[in-house]
């Protein structure tokens, strides 16, 4: 068996795209089965699925590695993540998936803030340059037809989703590069699958399965195995070969795909201020990571 150490780099970069093919898809996906089951129950089902499909054929060696060690990383990593998931997913209710996919993408300028309040190391000034101008696009994308600026509760929702990502990317970074990668995932869509269900039992009915719609298991195993269990084993071993700003700059085309795909199945339209919008977000992304590589370089 090739050993990992023998594999390019550009393969992991490669894995990286391909998880953002999969998460743009999903955002479509989801938007189907919110239809039929509300937002936190949803997702406990996901990940305890995805959790369930990781134990099947890995049991042995979870079993083998669970240790303090390995629950502390899965705990502060799916934290996080949990909570992004949910309040994200709260807001696609009441927002298309191409806005939620771009708003979310928000995450990755906002990076390195919150490494400032972590650590007190101060962004520089292109990153702060590079969050005006994603400050811009989101002005673009919350005006209306009369010029006022608007977002809706869906979106409001999805900018404090994409604070909670840009704190699980920090801790991937900083507690998920030693131990057992399985296993580690594995504990983190444990977390997420608890974090979730915790949400759904103190603000959601219970879920009536007479109303689920005949494609709502097709739509699950999609998100549970594709876009979690497969997505996320992929994700936190790429990371551990791929610097966390180049990471950050690959999985920001999962915004461009979600759009792509929400314009191509579900029928979203944009304005012209939207697309702009769109543009300016996107481009404040790619700016901000290639910001932090270039600089990287120069310390190196």
């Amino acid at each position: 068996m090739q050993n990992r150490r023998d594999i390019p780099l550009w393969a992991f970069e490669l894995a990286l795209v391909a998880v953002t093919v999969i998460w743009g898809a999903s955002f479509l996906v989801l938007k189907g089965a919110l239809d039929s089951m509300t937002p936190g129950w949803l997702l406990a089902v996901r990940f305890a699925l995805a959790a369930l499909a990781l134990a099947i054929p890995f049991g042995r060696r979870i079993a083998a590695h669970l240790d303090a060690a390995h629950l502390r990383a899965g705990l502060l990593i799916g934290l996080p993540e949990g909570l992004a998931f949910l309040i994200q997913n709260v807001g696609l209710v009441d927002t298309t998936p191409g806005r939620n996919a771009f708003l979310t993408g928000t995450y990755c300028v906002m990076v390195p803030f919150l490494a400032w309040l972590a650590t007190g190391m101060r962004p520089r000034m292109r990153e702060a340059l590079c969050a005006i101008l994603c400050l811009a696009g989101i002005g673009l994308v919350s005006l209306r037809g009369d010029l006022t600026l608007w977002l809706s509760r869906g979106d409001v929702l999805t900018l404090v989703g994409a604070v909670f990502f840009a704190v699980n990317i920090l801790c991937v970074d900083w507690f998920g590069q030693n131990g057992d990668f399985i296993t580690v995932t594995f504990v983190e869509l444990v977390v997420m699958a608890v974090v979730c269900l915790a949400g759904a039992l103190v603000s959601e009915p219970l879920p009536r399965l007479a109303n689920l719609a005949p494609g709502f298991w097709g739509q699950m195993a999609y998100v549970a195995l594709g876009s979690s269990t497969l997505a996320m084993l992929l994700q936190n071993l790429a990371q551990r070969h791929v610097p966390s700003h180049r990471a950050a700059l690959l999985m920001s085309l999962e915004s461009v795909f979600a759009t792509a795909f929400s314009i191509a199945f579900y029928g979203e339209r944009l304005s012209p201020a939207v697309a702009m919008g769109f543009v300016l977000i996107f481009a404040s992304v790619v700016a901000s990571q290639l910001a932090q590589s270039q600089e990287g370089e120069v310390v190196a």
